[in-house]
């Protein structure tokens, strides 16, 4: 078998991060495991990765680190090139948090913004950095069929209001930029960048607002009528990374079921 491809994907550890991991391991592709705090739910998304990964070459690294600091960032892409004998074909930028505590944008403080921010937005704006130049330090030797990869996980709150966690909106919105300026910059590099926008998603982040979300897709907010599931996610990241969209670049790939949609 030929050598797989190897895929960073941050916050992998545990919901729309292990969706994207279990997918793109079990279509042959090694995955490294990005964990910040909880190495145990890494542990088990690399187990996970294991038993349905078709090719015994395939390895599924845990890597260790906070996005929102630079040294962390740094010791990331260290780690992960280290673990692939200095090989990367793909970023997908996973990795996220939700306010501590949801607050009115009237009564919200610095200190939620700043960390929300951090991780949200600057981790990924910057870890991007150091994957592209590894990129174009190493033209044309991606081992996927469209070239390197890269891949923004953002949110329908990138243009949709939530006045109770205003802070996390507006990192969502700042990725929305990000994914146009990485495609603008690397559109001729070989490098692909890809924004995927998931909906109203079932994780961890939003097992709190569950029964508000069940009534919602049940009186129509979400066209398919269900809640997004990671494997949603999964199967969207899968598909560009396997070169299935190959004429495109710094687009928006909604996964919400239809909510983007515009309706009377």
């Amino acid at each position: 078998m030929e050598s797989p491809a190897t895929i960073l994907v941050t916050g992998s550890s545990r919901g729309l991060g292990r969706g994207v991991a279990l997918e793109l391991a079990a279509r042959g592709h090694s995955v490294a495991v990005h964990y910040a705090a909880n190495k145990t739910a890494a542990e088990e998304t690399a187990a996970a990765c294991a038993k349905t990964a078709p090719n015994p070459a395939q390895t599924f690294p845990l890597i260790g680190g906070n996005i929102g600091l630079a040294a962390d960032r740094a010791s990331i892409m260290d780690q992960t090139l280290a673990a692939f004998d200095g090989h990367l074909d793909a970023l997908v930028n996973n990795a996220g948090i939700a306010p501590r505590v949801r607050a009115d944008i009237l009564e919200a403080g610095e200190e939620s913004y700043d960390e929300v921010l951090a991780v949200n937005l600057k981790g990924p704006y910057f870890l991007t950095q150091l994957a592209a130049r590894h990129f174009l330090e190493n033209p044309g030797k991606s081992r996927l069929p469209g070239g390197y990869q890269i891949i923004f996980v953002s949110s329908i709150s990138a243009n949709t209001a939530s006045v109770n966690r205003g802070e996390y909106c507006i990192s969502k919105a700042g990725i929305a930029m990000a994914n146009q300026l990485f495609a603008t910059r690397l559109a001729n590099e070989g490098v692909q960048v890809t924004e995927v926008r998931p909906g109203v998603m079932a994780t961890d982040m939003t097992s709190g607002v569950k029964e508000k979300y069940d009534a919602l897709i049940a009186d129509g907010l979400v066209p398919q009528m269900r809640w997004g599931k990671p494997e949603d996610i999964g199967t969207a990241c899968a598909a560009l990374i396997d070169g299935q969209l190959p004429f495109s670049t710094g687009d928006v790939l909604n996964i919400d079921g239809g909510f983007h949609l515009r309706r009377l």
